[in-house]
């Protein structure tokens, strides 16, 4: 079986502790995780950063699962939950791929941190999530809020821990059973 896992940071494996976008180990990450325990080809086009693409990348005819997980650097840089669920609506209607082979996660609600300084971005991430599910609804494509796993966040209320990783990664092994 052949995985994509397109999203941002929490997918790149972002190690917050440090300062020039370093990566947790392959075993803390839950994308290495996801490979190692179905042994599955997955790519990882996680992205420091990465808000919403206007444009979907070319992805190969033969990928089996395209997981989807956008929307928080969105938030973070001053868009409303409406606009981000836009502008996802528009990037997973671009995805050629067949509706049965796209899974839309909702990132994981913020929490106060270094990076979340307002409660108000709290509001809107679990707004957000909100519409997630909606749109997946609309397009006929499946869903998971990642936001009733139990995911521990770091210091900056943004980014998984190393635990926060294996988590995640045990719980979208169930989602996918």
């Amino acid at each position: 079986m052949k995985v994509i896992c397109f999203g941002d940071s929490n997918t790149y494996g972002y190690d917050p502790r440090g300062y020039f976008g370093g990566r947790y180990d392959a075993d803390s990450r839950w994308v290495d995780i996801l490979a190692t325990e179905t042994g599955w080809t997955v790519c990882n086009m996680g992205q420091n950063g990465r808000e919403i693409p206007s444009v979907v990348p070319a992805l190969p005819a033969d990928t089996d699962l395209l997981i989807v997980m956008l929307g928080t650097n969105d938030l973070l840089q001053g868009q409303s939950p409406e606009q981000a669920a836009e502008r996802l609506e528009r990037f997973l209607s671009g995805v050629s791929l067949d509706r049965s082979k796209i899974l839309l996660i909702a990132p994981l609600p913020v929490t106060l941190g270094a990076w979340v300084p307002s409660p108000q971005l709290i509001e809107d991430s679990h707004a957000f999530a909100q519409l997630c599910q909606t749109l997946a609804e609309r397009l006929g494509i499946r869903f998971a809020d990642a936001g009733k796993w139990d995911v521990s966040l770091a210091y900056d209320g943004v980014h998984f821990t190393e635990q926060g990783h294996k988590a995640f990664a045990a719980s979208l092994l169930e989602e996918l059973k």
